[in-house]
């Protein structure tokens, strides 16, 4: 279990890539964070919060409570559009429950679905956010990517990275639309990357400080280890950042390869959001247990807001 820390207390970064200033802290494995995926109902997020989770992912699009009322941000995902949750009572229940229970506190990330129900819980956002003293991570897929079938429309980079920018508490979690079903053949390329670094650099992200994650696909991340090494040098210089493995349970992926991207970033820069039996396939035991010191592109320090509660420095 994690110890959630201020991401604001950990360290800063200048915008022109200059002065770091680390404060003295414990070593992060991110490779140990555990993850419930999709809380999109009340009964989901009770057994997350009386869970080991550390952070709670969820989905939110414009919809109808429990079917009835006008048409308000929900926590469900696409096509379904009514909950039993929104996202008001969602992110109410959470710092109730972080702040009667500090030991065992949970870190939220929002997926928004589209750019309508992002700028619709933005008056939601400017209340809660402030008052989060755990992590906060904003989601959305804001460029086009990999896969032929690709249906989903990306969200409005510009306008979602236009609300982002007001939360300084927030981690920027900015990726790409994926084929509803990864081939064996698609990944990540060098024109996906280039958009990505043109969208953060035209928005002023590289100006803004923010602490970024790329979601990843881990299909395609798995045959895309060259270019995603160079999104993250290239990031990297005015933004601290990490990278987030996710797949769906049906994808198939080349474990081998899989592991080997992660080896080469190393544990304090992947968080890993994967179904059990893709953990259980990869046998990253010995990476949870030991700091792995292979990425060299810059400091990795600086990056992560977890800490090991059994690790003394």
């Amino acid at each position: 279990m994690f110890k959630l820390e201020d991401p604001n207390k950990i360290a800063t970064k200048s915008s022109v890539g200059h002065d770091i200033k680390i404060e003295k802290e414990k070593p992060r494995n991110l490779l140990n964070v555990k993850w419930a995926h999709a809380v999109n109902c009340q009964q989901l997020l009770y057994e997350a919060l009386n869970s080991d989770f550390d952070m709670i992912e969820a989905d939110i699009v414009l919809g109808k409570l429990f079917n009835k009322g006008p048409d308000i941000p929900i926590m469900a995902h696409p096509p379904l559009t009514s909950s039993d949750l929104s996202l008001d009572s969602f992110l109410f229940q959470i710092k109730l429950f972080n702040k009667n229970y500090p030991k065992k506190t949970k870190g939220i990330k929002l997926d928004f679905k589209s750019i309508e129900v992002f700028e619709g819980a933005l008056d939601i956002l400017k209340v809660a956010i402030p008052e989060m003293t755990y992590p906060i991570w904003l989601n959305a897929d804001i460029i086009q990517g990999p896969g032929k079938g690709v249906r989903t429309q990306p969200v409005d980079p510009k306008r979602f990275l236009a609300g982002c920018i007001q939360f300084k508490e927030a981690v920027l979690s900015i990726g790409w639309t994926t084929d509803d079903d990864p081939t064996d053949e698609g990944s990540y390329t060098a024109d996906d990357i280039k958009a990505m670094l043109t969208v953060i650099k035209e928005n002023k992200i590289n100006e803004s400080g923010h602490i970024i994650t790329f979601p990843l696909r881990a299909a395609f991340a798995a045959r895309s280890k060259d270019v995603l090494h160079d999104l993250i040098r290239a990031a990297d210089i005015t933004n601290n950042c990490t990278i987030t493995i996710w797949s769906a349970p049906s994808d198939r992926v080349d474990t081998e390869k899989l592991k080997q991207l992660i080896l080469s970033f190393g544990s304090q820069r992947v968080y890993l959001d994967v179904p059990i039996d893709l953990q259980n396939q990869l046998n990253l035991s010995d990476l949870r247990t030991n700091l792995c010191n292979s990425f060299r592109v810059g400091p990795c320090s600086s990056l992560l807001y977890f800490t090991l509660a059994s690790i003394e420095i």
